[in-house]
């Protein structure tokens, strides 16, 4: 797997930049704010030929450059069906833009246990609601990888204070995270990577977030 993290734009959102190393098929994950350049550039050094855009949810710091992305590559883009309004009217989740946002189109709904492929790759679709709707991982079982979005973070978890954001969804989503297999390898929505075996606090996440 050829894969490649691009922190950007005024909350260093991880965009993610990843793809088959025998097929040459790629994808982004959450095309953050800035990282569009840097997109392009790295596919183009790898020959990755970037065919979908997989957000993990509709915040705008994890989509503002992908209609940019989508008019580039011709891109085909993935949400799930309870996050898709707020990039059609982005601001329509309550949160505010610090940034000017575009609009951008959907291609695909994508549903929890539904299987993506970029390639030879295959990923898992997880509905992680807590800190949006619509929330998504995706998960490879082969490689032991999973994009968590802005539901997990290194020793930390996504914002529950949003309007649209649930307490009691986020603690589900939190244990199903905890079924995976601990060796698994997670890259969040912002800071740095971590597995699962160094979130052994997963289980109890209610106990210790529920009063933050």
């Amino acid at each position: 797997m050829i894969l490649y993290k691009i922190p950007s734009g005024p909350l260093d959102t991880n965009a993610i930049l990843f793809g088959c190393a025998q097929t040459k098929k790629g994808a982004v994950v959450d095309p953050s704010p800035g990282s569009l350049e840097t997109i392009l550039e790295f596919a183009k050094e790898t020959g990755l030929v970037i065919e979908k855009i997989l957000l993990t949810h509709s915040h705008w710091d994890h989509f503002a450059d992908a209609h940019a992305l989508k008019k580039c590559t011709n891109a085909q883009l993935y949400v799930h069906s309870l996050d898709a309004k707020n990039l059609e009217q982005p601001g329509s989740d309550g949160i505010p833009l610090l940034i000017p946002i575009h609009p951008v189109a959907i291609d695909h709904l994508v549903e929890e246990g539904e299987k993506i492929t970029v390639g030879d790759l295959v990923f898992d679709v997880i509905h992680t609601p807590g800190h949006s709707p619509g929330g998504v991982g995706y998960y490879s079982a082969e490689h032991k990888l999973l994009f968590s979005g802005d539901t997990l973070f290194q020793g930390s978890i996504g914002n529950l204070h949003l309007p649209t954001a649930s307490p009691s969804h986020m603690w589900e989503s939190l244990r199903k995270l905890a079924r995976l297999p601990k060796e698994t390898r997670v890259i969040p929505g912002h800071g740095s990577d971590t597995t699962l075996s160094d979130e052994s606090w997963l289980a109890r996440a209610e106990e210790i977030f529920s009063n933050a």
